[in-house]
């Protein structure tokens, strides 16, 4: 097997890449000047050397406690539990959450072997028993593993005497309902807000 191909089969291993993209991007690096190959590959090499994981939230950093954790300006009551990292630079894109992060480190999947001692929920609960923490938001995806890893953490965290809300979900922003499937159609039905006064 040549350099070139074993670099389009690494390539390939992203997620989201096939075989076609990873040839595409493999040519593109190929006929790129040395001095960016160089740094790209770099790049990677240090990605995995200084990039750890955060000892308190479990999101990628490279300082330990991270940033989030350290900003004074964060509001210390609220956590936002996430399932992967890359859900933390969702949230924070928005600009409407100031709150603290927790990041699972996946979701209950039974069919994969993975199931709560698998997850950082253990720390989770460490986190809540100083009573700092008055609300935990459950930012879980509307999936099935996503639906059934918010609900474990319902029941987990109904002793708690922490208020527990999740993200809402429902009909995108400038959507038609003819195209909505049925499930975000009824979580849209069973979410809905009222318009009107008490």
């Amino acid at each position: 097997m040549t350099t070139l191909e074993r670099l389009v089969q690494h390539l390939s291993r992203l997620p989201g890449i096939g075989k076609k993209s990873a040839s595409r991007i493999a040519y593109f690096i190929l006929k790129s000047d040395q001095h960016f190959a160089e740094q790209l590959g770099e790049e990677i090499a240090q990605l995995k050397r200084r990039i750890r994981q955060c000892s308190i939230c479990g999101n990628f950093t490279e300082e330990d406690p991270c940033r989030i954790c350290t900003d004074p300006g964060r509001d210390r009551s609220i956590v936002c539990v996430v399932e992967q990292s890359e859900d933390v630079l969702t949230i924070e894109q928005t600009n409407e959450y100031r709150g603290l992060f927790h990041v699972l480190s996946g979701v209950i999947s039974p069919l994969d072997g993975v199931g709560p001692k698998d997850l950082t929920i253990d720390k989770l609960m460490q986190r809540l028993s100083d009573g700092r923490i008055e609300e935990v938001i459950i930012a879980t995806n509307p999936t099935v593993e996503g639906d059934a890893t918010a609900m474990y953490l319902l029941q987990l965290l109904a002793g708690e005497g922490v208020e527990v809300s999740r993200l809402a979900s429902g009909l995108p922003v400038g959507g038609d309902l003819e195209y909505a499937d049925r499930l975000t159609l009824a979580r849209s039905i069973r979410g809905r807000i009222s318009l009107s006064g008490p």
